[in-house]
């Protein structure tokens, strides 16, 4: 078994599609992998916490949680709801969704969005133009998370749309949140 950490690819509402940062992450790297959620386009709280729950046991070793839009406030709710998340090294939280105010039916089973500290390292990134999140609320949760804030630039939902490629601006950030989670995890989290 590798020392490495798994890195848990979650993505948001409709799922993450070939040309999306988290998808071309995983294709690159066997390290990564996508927590399979069974209806991306009616996402049930319930079940995308569950199915969180059951990829951080499956992994059998630390994990590091890449998350995207819904995922990220799938992340939140998870680890609000959890006793035990020590086998998480860290969260990179990317493009949260501001599902408190997104009038979309299918996210108000997500409402609303927890904002307790997170018990591990994670960095949320937002960006300035993002139409499901401002970038002032994406700073709120940040520390209402105890996370490291990054301010990206217009780069809209930080998605495929954002013409992104492999972002390598993002591997760097997860590098750092790697490297600041360290080994144990929670000495070092928040604005590190």
């Amino acid at each position: 078994m590798s020392d490495a950490p798994a890195h848990l690819v979650l993505p948001g509402y409709q799922n993450s599609g070939p040309e999306h940062w988290q998808s071309r992450w995983e294709a690159a790297d066997p390290g990564f992998v996508r927590v399979q959620q069974a209806d991306w386009d009616k996402p049930q709280l319930a079940d995308w916490v569950a199915e969180l729950d059951r990829a951080v046991v499956a992994a059998g070793r630390p994990v590091v949680l890449v998350a995207h839009s819904l995922g990220c406030i799938t992340v939140a709710h998870w680890a609000a709801g959890r006793t035990d998340t020590a086998g998480v090294l860290g969260a990179l939280l990317v493009a949260p969704a501001d599902v408190d105010t997104a009038e979309v039916p299918e996210l108000y089973g997500f409402r609303p969005v927890p904002l307790q500290p997170l018990p591990f390292a994670s960095t949320v990134v937002a960006s300035s133009d993002d139409p499901w999140c401002t970038i002032e609320r994406a700073a709120a949760f940040a520390a209402a998370w105890g996370s490291q804030f990054v301010g990206a630039g217009a780069l809209g939902h930080i998605n495929s749309d954002s013409g992104l490629g492999d972002w390598p601006e993002g591997r760097t950030l997860l590098t750092d949140l790697v490297g600041r989670a360290g080994p144990g995890g929670r000495a070092q989290r928040g604005r590190a």
